[in-house]
């Protein structure tokens, strides 16, 4: 296998399993749970699966391919709550994560992105690498907030796919 197709076989693994951890650890939580925030700044487990569909939306179909189907609804739910049942919001994630692969399969690591970012990460990811590398950081970072809450809820911990 060539170098950039070891790199991308490499790459999207580590995002899959981030993926996979995040959704371990809110696995068998109830509605209530899932939609109950436990923290001061007020986001829900929910609104925080809901938040990471939004990124790999944002990330791979905006930004990377220049343009995303609209959505049926807005992503200003702040901070990080959603009033979409864990059924929705699990469909939706698993549909971007889908939609994200499809483009991560299609698209050369080296491949500037189509749209552009605003902010400072717009000056710094100038190629699908980066933004995979990003959602890599993006989503193991909210991971770990989902953790530190699963923790808090039932006392589990190292929930993530073995």
């Amino acid at each position: 296998m060539d170098s950039d197709g070891t790199e991308k076989k490499t790459l999207t693994a580590f995002l899959a399993a981030q993926r996979a951890s995040a959704r371990a650890i809110v696995d068998g939580l109830d509605t209530q749970a899932l939609t109950t925030s436990y923290l001061p700044s007020g986001w829900t487990p929910l609104g925080l699966v809901e938040h990471l569909g939004h990124a790999e939306r944002y990330w791979f179909q905006e930004v990377v391919t220049g343009a995303a189907e609209p959505l049926p609804w807005s992503d200003d739910h702040a901070p990080l709550t959603t009033p979409r049942s864990p059924e929705a919001v699990f469909a939706f994630y698993d549909d971007q994560c889908r939609r994200s692969d499809e483009v991560i399969a299609r698209t050369a690591l080296s491949a500037p992105p189509k749209g552009r970012c605003p902010g400072p990460l717009g000056d710094e990811i100038s190629e699908l690498r980066g933004v995979i590398l990003h959602m890599i950081e993006e989503t193991a970072r909210h991971a770990g907030h989902l953790d530190i809450v699963r923790e808090l809820l039932d006392g589990r911990t190292g929930l993530g796919p073995r």
